[in-house]
């Protein structure tokens, strides 16, 4: 794992579950992050194709872009979620893109309402986000009802958004503008 300090919630009031971490990206979380999102259930509620590298990891992180907040989440040692955040540019700046999974054997522990919460509060009161949007499959009811307990609302329905597990399913484009 990382040598990376871990970092203070930005988030205020947050609560996050005993032990947990999270904290920017480190080169030395390519295998972690690699070995979580091989897991099944992580893979089906992402854009993630089966069989992910280590050596694309790696890439991944070793060549992240300054508009890129890219998150970890620790627990024992162990990465047990990884959200992202693309600030957009030009005419769009005020936008930014989200996504996150959580490790299978992790999940409905609030690690990914650590997360989400840590995204909103830099999005809000570091980088002067005004329009925060994501995708979600239809059928991820639990990512669903965490999405809108931060304020996303359903704004369109994305048909045949992606094809997983041999059919195409359908996506949410969801947002969150806040007042």
């Amino acid at each position: 794992m990382s040598d990376n300090p871990p970092i203070i919630p930005v988030a205020q009031n947050a609560r996050w579950p005993e032990g947990l971490i999270i904290r920017v990206i480190g080169s030395d979380d390519a295998e972690g992050l690699t070995a979580m999102q091989n897991l099944p259930g992580f893979r089906f509620g992402t854009l993630r194709p089966p069989y992910p590298t280590v050596q694309g990891a790696r890439k991944y992180i070793e060549t992240l872009p300054p508009n890129v907040t890219s998150l970890v989440a620790v627990l024992d040692g162990k990465i047990v979620g990884h959200a992202g955040m693309t600030q957009l540019a030009g005419r769009r700046s005020h936008v930014a893109t989200i996504g996150m999974g959580v490790h299978d054997d992790y999940q409905r522990r609030g690690i990914g309402r650590a997360l989400m919460g840590e995204l909103v509060a830099i999005a809000d009161d570091w980088l002067n986000i005004k329009r925060l949007e994501l995708t979600v499959y239809t059928d991820n009811a639990g990512a669903i009802a965490l999405y809108e307990s931060f304020g996303f609302e359903r704004e369109g329905l994305h048909r045949a958004f992606a094809f997983r597990e041999g059919r195409f399913v359908d996506a949410y484009a969801m947002a969150r503008m806040p007042a």
